[in-house]
């Protein structure tokens, strides 16, 4: 067998391990070894201590604290007044130096537990129209029997909101974003931090939460042209019907109005239908994405987004046909959140 190290004995492996290090230096290629970049280890390590999920539980490796610049001020007071007391041998001023640094020791401990064990979860934001504020609902949950001071979520490009919370107690706080183009906007990375007490010390943790806004495309400013077929947009058929006259029952339609839905029918164990009245005029259209030639792709689905707000709020029965997907006519709120849904995950 070959001989053990020279230097080495069987209780000392300090020596093998440097000569392992010194090995891998070596054996590294020089471009590698330059092309080390300090920031993007740092961004790493700060990565791999970030808190993400669905729900986040603010640990002891998830949390950062460093002083303030009033915290740094603080410090060089107490320190000149230590020198002071060596210098002139005053038992007093040696009592002020040791008390103000038991205040930023414990004022240190408090920011740090003023985080430690807080829960973080989102909830869905309502969805809006490019250009406006998104406000996703961020809750902090307090699960212990303390009470935590000035705890503020902010996020990147978006403003930040601060609150309190008491022993168990949990509350909702919006975050404003702006969603400045269509699409799904992923909440940004958020910061959760605080100050308290006295400004010394900031503690924070960055959070990451899988939540995401839609953002639909900005309906056209009216007037906007019909497209071929008349109406508030597309092709379609009319019949008359309306509030003069009872003319008959037809079946149910999501989004007929529940007032004209014939309940007795429903109690007769028949299928559920609505019941039609002369004297109003109500149309069944298609709006389609062809009808709209000539613009700019988002200038398309900006006029087919008004085309649907105009036709939803005149009562129509509107379908909606674009290049990948076909939705049958419908009417009412929640045939309309389909339709602007769909415009809003167009490529």
């Amino acid at each position: 067998p070959p001989s053990p190290a020279i230097g080495c004995s069987r209780g000392n492996t300090a020596a093998p391990r440097r000569s392992r290090r010194m090995y891998w230096t070596m054996s590294q290629s020089p471009d590698r070894i330059m092309a080390w970049d300090p920031r993007t280890w740092f961004h790493n390590w700060m990565a791999s201590r970030m808190a993400s999920g669905e729900r986040v539980r603010l640990g002891y490796r998830r949390i950062f604290i460093l002083p303030t610049r009033e915290g740094l001020l603080f410090a060089a007071i107490g320190l000149a007044i230590w020198i002071g007391a060596v210098n002139y041998n005053n038992n007093l001023a040696f009592v002020l130096a040791f008390l103000l640094a038991g205040f930023g020791i414990t004022a240190m401990v408090h920011s740090f537990r003023n985080l430690l064990g807080l829960e973080i979860t989102a909830g869905e934001p309502e969805p809006v129209f490019a250009g406006d504020t998104v406000r996703f609902p961020i809750t902090l949950h307090n699960p212990l029997a303390m009470t935590r001071y000035g705890v503020v979520v902010s996020a990147d490009g978006a403003g930040e909101t601060a609150s309190h919370l008491g022993p168990e107690h949990a509350t909702t706080v919006g975050l404003a974003v702006p969603a400045r183009q269509r699409g799904l906007l992923p909440l940004p990375l958020l910061t959760v931090a605080t100050r308290f007490p006295g400004g010394l010390f900031r503690a924070w943790a960055r959070v990451r939460l899988p939540v995401t806004a839609r953002v639909r495309p900005t309906p056209e400013v009216p007037p906007v042209p019909a497209p071929p077929g008349g109406g508030t947009g597309g092709t379609g058929e009319g019949t008359r019907a309306g509030d003069d006259d009872f003319s008959g029952l037809r079946p149910y339609q999501p989004g007929d109005p529940l007032h004209r839905v014939a309940w007795h029918s429903l109690a007769r164990d028949r299928e559920l239908q609505t019941k039609q009245f002369t004297g109003e005029a109500v149309s069944r259209s298609w709006l389609d994405y062809e009808a709209t030639q000539g613009l700019e792709y988002e200038a398309r689905l900006a006029r087919l987004c008004r085309w649907l707000l105009d036709a939803e709020q005149q009562g129509q029965v509107y379908g909606l046909r674009l290049p990948t997907r076909r939705v049958q006519p419908a009417r009412g709120p929640a045939h309309l959140h389909h339709c602007l849904d769909l415009l809003t995950r167009l490529p």
